[in-house]
């Protein structure tokens, strides 16, 4: 979809992503535990509103409308009704209408492209934030929460970690298809790990890896489902990170712009936005996210922008294999030959089509309502040159994000562009 009304993304912020394996995150074996607590799910949100409110320069009294993306507040955090939880971030944000957007981890996604909509209706400055909180659990039962992203009655048996499972599905087709390994797929984990090194609001941070921890099965890094027909397939250095956090950026049109004192060169523009979903349990090819391929198809039709134009893409790497399907998706590459771009150098900060920047769900973090949005503000960042040691060299003029939903049930893509 090409908007009507010219959609300019102002700015925005995240918070530190945080969880098991962060120097900040309080749990038993913490100097600090018992002594604090870790933030709430509100003081994520808050957070995220109040930090991209500050970024951008704009009044809470300036937001006309909002939208909160959240997948499972009622289940980790027993808290639903988050648009009337957001508005206690700032007074001047009560009495304005506020959503809550939930798709499964493509939630933040869903709630960009309620914005873009809410644009075109007649407002004019919108605010979007994303967050969740996912580590009051266990990791059992946390796999049982997020497992309601699948069909629950047909697809949660697969395994008792439901969705590694399901990506473990893939990665054994996608190996056996194409004749790739685990010491290929590493390298997607290794540069995930190593971007998020040079960002500080990263979960892995601090957490060094090698490529042959990335590559190699151990005690440290564990094959743990329980599926024996899938469990050689997956190692946890091949997921995403359980974490919280938020996320949130302002959108306007162009009379929203002007009306905030700011011009188009301010910002980046949503030159289009794509949103496609498909029947849940519905995959029927393992080898493909045909539901992201036709949002991408969409965005690009649209503009005409080609491939080769990109600089900089943010994709929803939920899992290591997942970086290599949603590259072929997105039309970066030919089915099976993804791995040539991550072999050759292609996807890292200093390649020609840098991929995660960041460090992507597995080294930034996967809070999953706030991921969509998250995926949207680093574009931003990247563009205006604000990603400090993990700087591309040459600022983008165009920039993509995938954003997907289950087992490529919801996809969200949007092109950016740089209008400065």
């Amino acid at each position: 979809m090409i908007p009507n009304r010219h959609v300019y993304v102002l700015g925005g912020a995240s918070t530190p992503f945080i969880g098991k394996g962060h120097p900040d995150f309080v749990w038993p074996k913490h100097p600090d535990f018992g002594k604090r607590e870790n933030p709430t799910l509100e003081e994520h949100l808050t957070r995220a509103i109040m930090l991209a409110l500050e970024t951008t320069g704009v009044p809470a009294s300036a937001i006309q409308r909002g939208f909160v993306a959240n997948f499972a507040g009622e289940t980790f955090a027993s808290q639903g009704h988050l648009g009337a939880m957001a508005v206690r971030a700032h007074p001047d944000l009560a009495g304005k209408p506020w959503t809550r957007v939930e798709a499964a981890c493509a939630s933040g996604g869903c709630a960009v492209v309620s914005a873009v909509e809410a644009l075109q209706a007649g407002y004019d400055v919108a605010l979007v934030a994303g967050a969740e909180v996912q580590t009051t659990v266990s990791a059992r039962v946390g796999a049982d929460y997020l497992a309601r992203a699948a069909h629950y009655a047909l697809e949660r048996s697969i395994d008792e970690f439901t969705f590694p499972a399901m990506f473990a599905r893939r990665w054994k087709a996608y190996s056996q298809a194409h004749g790739v390994t685990d010491a290929d797929l590493g390298h997607v984990g290794l540069k995930a790990y190593q971007n998020a090194n040079r960002n500080p609001l990263a979960h892995m941070r601090t957490a060094r890896r090698s490529l042959e921890w990335c590559q190699t099965a151990s005690d440290q890094n564990a094959r743990f489902l329980q599926n024996e027909e899938l469990k050689e397939h997956l190692k946890m250095s091949d997921c995403s990170q359980v974490s919280d956090g938020g996320s949130a950026l302002v959108l306007c049109t162009e009379s929203g712009l002007a009306r905030l004192g700011k011009r188009p060169s301010d910002a980046i523009q949503l030159r289009s936005v794509g949103q496609s979903t498909g029947p849940l349990a519905g995959v029927t090819d393992l080898l493909a996210l045909d539901t992201t391929a036709l949002a991408a198809a969409e965005v690009f039709g649209d503009t005409g922008v080609g491939r080769e134009q990109v600089g900089v893409v943010e994709v929803h790497d939920c899992f290591t294999i997942t970086e290599w399907l949603m590259l072929e998706a997105l039309g970066f590459a030919a089915r099976g030959r993804a791995p040539e771009l991550t072999l050759s150098g292609a996807t890292a900060i200093d390649g020609r089509l840098p991929v995660n920047t960041g460090g992507g769900l597995v080294g930034f973090g996967h809070p999953v309502g706030a991921t969509g949005i998250k995926q949207v503000v680093e574009v931003w960042r990247q563009m205006k040159g604000l990603c400090g040691d993990y700087q591309i060299a040459s600022r983008p003029v165009f920039g993509v994000t995938a954003n997907m939903g289950g087992d490529d049930r919801t996809a969200v893509v949007t092109l950016l562009e740089n209008v400065a």
